[in-house]
């Protein structure tokens, strides 16, 4: 009669515990990302870094085979995959590396929140990637500025100039006679078409 209570008593105990508290005994799925975290998208280019994660098992161990799906957002900083779709599902390789290729974004600037789930064998794990949609990569950023190019070379070769004077000016002691102070005197920049 004991072991008859005692078995009730147990079957009551797991019947109460949650299912994901026996998925988790059983070890679950990390997902890691290798590549795309913190990316900035040009929207003009249309141009984005296509992001790379990495399925492991409980022990830090690669999964082959693993189902990975990238979800995009369906409204504000989002983009699409190469076959127009907002979710794309990719198999990990030999190193449990899934990519997703033919991403690109769309036109609204702002964070994109791709999320990322894996699963194998009935384990899941998820994760959500960071990225940025911006209008002006940073070189259009000084163009856009009305910076030339031609005087951001120039303005290089001024630096360099005065620190190697300064250099020769402060090499007392030498043989060699003290450098004369050499004054730069910038002229005006001009934005037009190139020669």
């Amino acid at each position: 009669m004991r072991v008859l209570a005692a078995g009730l008593s147990l079957l009551l105990i797991f019947q109460l515990l949650p299912v994901q508290a026996l998925a988790q005994d059983q070890g679950g799925l990390n997902l890691v990302i290798v590549e795309g975290e913190g990316a900035i998208n040009n929207i003009r280019q249309r141009t984005a870094r296509e992001p790379i994660v990495q399925v492991e098992d409980e022990n830090h161990k690669p999964v082959a085979g693993a189902a990975v799906v990238f979800l995009l957002p369906n409204q504000g900083a989002s983009g699409a995959f190469a076959n127009g779709a907002r979710s794309l599902t990719v198999m990990t390789d030999n190193q449990g590396r899934a990519v997703a290729r033919g991403f690109h974004p769309n036109s609204v600037q702002g964070k994109l929140q791709m999320r990322v789930s894996a699963s194998y064998q009935g384990k899941t794990a998820s994760a959500t990637i960071s990225q940025t949609n911006v209008a002006v990569a940073a070189a259009g950023a000084a163009a856009a500025a009305g910076i030339s190019a031609k005087l951001i070379v120039i303005l290089a070769v001024a630096v360099a100039a005065v620190a190697g004077g300064v250099v020769a000016a402060t090499r007392g002691g030498s043989s060699t006679p003290a450098a004369t102070p050499t004054t730069i005197t910038p002229g005006t920049g001009t934005v037009g078409a190139p020669h």
